[in-house]
């Protein structure tokens, strides 16, 4: 559900960027803060991992597109809304940049769209209340489902809303939000199960992480080791894996304009930022740059584009992320001491 810079329009797209700014400003002063530095060395793996497991697109029966993790209401559930958006927020800005995977003036509608319902919707008023103070394995499936779903329906429709009101396309916004909404629904409902499974696991591995801060810490390297190793392993590998099936976003945009890729808008500012994009972009659609595209291969598809996307990827996710917790921590901290 990353929208393109064909879809926006400078000024919903400023709005979207003036709001989302507001957004990280807020989650880094809840970051700052929360007095629980055991979230820190999660954020930055956690944000690798789901780097790499957006990498991997998975098909959807009968309707030829397919579909990928989130992960919003994944990094909610463990670091909580202010870290997970933060988190979130640099898996996105990293996509956009290196691998040209959604638009740099659209950037603020997706973590708006990817980041915005999942952790401050979604995770406080659905998966909090159904799941309550210590879920059971049944609960906890039930509270990820709904959560998930509810929150990519609300991306999906942001995505259609967003659309519309740039004006800057042909699609029709009932259309668009009939195609949108059913396969997001899907896709929001894999998404659940899979939430529930890795929270289920970390809870069987380290239950305090999804303790109150006041819960007694322990030593979470094994976690984060064995965290990084699945990152390393979905973005490296688990990329041959993945669908080519277009994603639901792209699906749903073809399928609304009757097959005719979104025409690029000839704006200054789009024409501006599409020039920065390729210049930033070093391995564009996760992989190497001015590389023909060949027919689709049997499946699996080893790729060292892919492979070498995934693990560059995931390390930048992951730098970006634990800088910003330090960085936060210190703040915290020297404040405190004054």
């Amino acid at each position: 559900m990353h929208m393109s810079d064909a879809l926006v329009s400078p000024a919903v797209g400023g709005v979207m960027w003036a709001a989302t700014s507001g957004l990280t400003a807020l989650a880094a002063r809840r970051l700052e803060r929360a007095d629980d530095d055991r979230r820190v060395p999660l954020m930055g793996v956690l944000g690798a991992f789901v780097f790499a497991a957006q990498m991997v697109n998975f098909a959807i029966p009968g309707t030829g597109s397919s579909g990928h993790l989130g992960g919003g209401l994944l990094l909610a559930i463990l670091l909580g809304p202010g870290a997970a958006f933060l988190a979130m927020a640099s898996v996105l800005a990293v996509q956009a940049l290196f691998f040209a995977d959604g638009g740099l003036l659209a950037l603020g509608c997706n973590v708006f769209n990817l980041g915005f319902f999942t952790c401050f919707v979604a995770y406080p008023l659905l998966y909090r209340p159904l799941a309550g103070a210590r879920p059971g394995p049944g609960r906890l499936v039930l509270a990820s489902t709904v959560a998930a779903a509810a929150g990519l329906l609300l991306g999906a429709l942001g995505v259609v809303l967003e659309t519309s009101l740039s004006g800057i396309s042909t699609l029709s916004p009932g259309t668009f939000a009939a195609l949108m909404l059913p396969v997001h629904l899907v896709i929001g409902l894999v998404e659940g199960l899979v939430t529930a499974a890795v929270v289920l696991a970390v809870r069987r591995a380290r239950p305090e992480v999804l303790a109150p801060a006041s819960a007694p810490a322990r030593n979470l390297r094994p976690l984060v080791l064995g965290l990084a190793a699945a990152a390393a392993l979905l973005g490296t590998a688990g990329a041959w894996f993945a669908s080519t099936r277009p994603d639901g976003l792209e699906w749903s945009v073809a399928r609304a304009s009757g097959g005719q890729p979104a025409a690029a808008p000839e704006s200054r500012l789009h024409a501006l930022l599409a020039r920065v994009q390729r210049a930033t972009a070093l391995l564009p659609d996760y992989g190497f740059p001015g590389r023909a595209a060949a027919p689709a291969p049997a499946w699996p598809a080893p790729s060292a584009g892919a492979s070498l996307s995934g693990l560059v990827g995931g390390l930048v996710v992951l730098s970006c992320s634990t800088a910003a917790g330090l960085g936060l921590r210190a703040l915290r901290r020297r404040r405190a001491s004054r």
